[in-house]
């Protein structure tokens, strides 16, 4: 009778000390995730597109990896952030035409999922490094509270490459929540944090990394030794074959604006060296195998005259939903699970990153609301063709207001509509193209197609009115006598000072506004994530 307890005695101890070996173990089979962001680079400003700017650590995860090569994201940046951290379509979420500007209240319903929550609820450690663009006016906006136990960096665009890193005159550098003053460059900042937090992680757990840079948005600077590296660099660029964007160059030419070009290749460069020096943190942890590593910009490049990228051969730019302002550069790197050197030519959406990434890492995505993207795992592993049979759509009003870019697309077709709305009227102006046969829109097929035009038209009316009518729109300035505060980290108000539910509106009671959102039609919704039946009488159905 000893014998038998003293042999349960040391199967229980033998259990208490491989325990915390056995969660390790488990742990460390799940893979990291590590989704790094570019903003506003061009389809040609990698080197393995062929571009004249130096980018080995691009390069490397090409070799490595498997190039996206048809990846579509929206045409501006904070809709583009809003459908990454939601696998959701923009147009639902309120933040589709506009980016969220500082003076703006606007931000991503509290009732969203996020993409690091998911992660977190599996075990995850979750980190930010870099700018959020998501909504700052409260708390409950913030990344902090958004499911990243770490944030460093910024809540807004346009913060500067030096310090004091501001925007409107505010300072915009924080550690959750707490405004700091790390001097630098602020993209290789950026790599220090990122390279520190993969260091000093618990090993125990796998982690999920966020890293959007503000590189190589404007306004643009950089090193001097990047500067001097790119003086003379080709600034005589291919048109970019849209209204806006060859307009601002000829603008800049005729005026004898210098060019933004070997700026914009410097600043390049330097974000390039910062994603070096996370791979080789990830060599150098012995991690680099087990963990995804994720690369795409949040639009196609700013090609206008103070821009600086080269989208060539595609067409447009930033703002723009011509190919070059929504299909970008995009790498995934798995070393554990893909073979390097490949090429995905299926179609892939931002929103398709959170329910690819969770199948890919084999967790379950804890949203609640459907996703408007989908997995896109099984096509890049194993090849699997998976057909895009239904629409993408996107849009800007960016920068000037009124001044609409729809588009429409899929396997087959691609309807881009540019709309220039008037106090007394609108004009349209249709553009029809099989993307397939035809990538670099070239060939008008409106005409010839009118049928295809008139279904694609309808298509995107009917998906503009599920937009909720305070979403963002283009509005460069700010409200008459608007004042930005001292210090951005101070600005966002606590959870405490906040009523526990989302304001009512106007409506008197939720019949009222029932009546009322029925009689907006098209002109967007009161009723947040509703679509409008007609079997219904125009009246909406939630989370449809």
């Amino acid at each position: 009778m000893r014998l038998i307890k003293l042999i349960a005695g040391l199967s229980v101890l033998t259990c208490i000390f491989c325990a915390p070996g056995a969660l390790v173990f488990a742990a460390a089979a799940k893979p990291n995730v590590v989704v790094m962001l570019a903003d506003d680079l061009g389809w040609n400003d990698v080197g393995f597109h062929g571009g004249d700017i130096d980018t080995p650590s691009l390069d490397r995860l090409a070799k490595e990896g498997v190039e996206l090569n048809r990846f579509y994201t929206t045409p501006i940046c904070s809709p583009t952030r809003a459908a990454l951290m939601t696998g959701r379509d923009p147009i639902r979420l309120g933040v589709a035409y506009a980016v969220i500007l500082p003076w703006s209240n606007a931000g991503i319903h509290p009732d969203e999922h996020f993409l690091p929550q998911t992660f977190q609820a599996a075990g995850y450690q979750t980190a930010m490094v870099g700018k959020w663009h998501l909504g700052h006016s409260q708390m409950t906006f913030h990344p902090n509270n958004r499911g990243f136990d770490h944030f460093y960096g910024h809540l807004h665009t346009e913060v500067g490459f030096y310090p004091p890193f501001s925007n409107q005159g505010g300072k915009d550098f924080q550690r959750n929540g707490v405004s700091i003053n790390d001097e630098g460059y602020e993209t290789f900042l950026l790599g220090d944090e990122v390279s520190r937090y993969i260091r000093e992680r618990d090993k125990g757990k796998p982690f999920f990394v966020y890293m959007p840079f503000i590189a190589p948005h404007t306004p643009l600077d950089a090193p001097q030794n990047l500067q001097d590296k790119y003086a003379d660099i080709n600034t005589d660029l291919a048109p970019a074959r849209s209204k806006q964007t060859d307009h601002t160059r000829r603008l800049a030419k005729m005026t004898l604006q210098k060019s933004a070009r070997p700026m914009f290749a410097a600043v390049v460069d330097g974000m390039d060296q910062a994603i070096g020096q996370v791979l080789d943190t990830l060599d150098s942890e012995g991690i680099a195998d087990n963990t995804i590593v994720v690369f795409f910009s949040d639009n196609g490049g700013a090609a206008y005259s103070v821009g600086g990228a080269d989208n060539a051969p595609l067409r447009g730019g930033k703002g723009e939903v011509f190919e070059g302002g929504i299909r970008v550069v995009s790498l995934l790197r798995w070393p554990a699970e893909l073979a390097g050197g490949k090429r995905m030519e299926q179609i892939m959406t931002v929103m398709d990153l959170f329910p690819t990434l969770a199948e890919a890492a084999g967790i379950e995505a804890q949203n609640e609301r459907k996703f408007d993207g989908r997995s896109m795992w099984p096509a890049i592993k194993n090849g699997k063709r998976q057909p895009r049979d239904e629409l993408v759509y996107f849009t800007s009003e960016t920068p000037i207001r009124g001044q609409i870019a729809l588009t429409a697309f899929n396997d087959d077709w691609k309807l881009v509509q540019e709309l220039e709305q008037g106090q007394l009227s609108i004009d349209v102006t249709n553009h029809l193209f099989n993307i397939n046969e035809d990538p670099y829109e070239y060939n008008n097929l409106a005409q010839e197609h009118p049928e295809v035009v008139r279904e694609l038209a309808e298509k995107i009316y009917d998906w503009r009115a599920l937009y909720p009518i305070s979403g963002t729109r283009s509005e460069l300035a700010p409200p008459p006598g608007w004042r930005a505060p001292l210090d951005w980290a101070s600005y966002p108000i606590p959870i405490a000072k906040l009523q526990d539910k989302p304001a009512p509106g106007m409506a008197p009671n939720e019949v009222t506004k029932r009546l009322l959102d029925a009689q907006h039609g098209p002109r967007g919704r009161l009723i947040y994530d509703c679509t409008p039946k007609w079997w219904l009488a125009g009246f909406c159905k939630n989370g449809s």
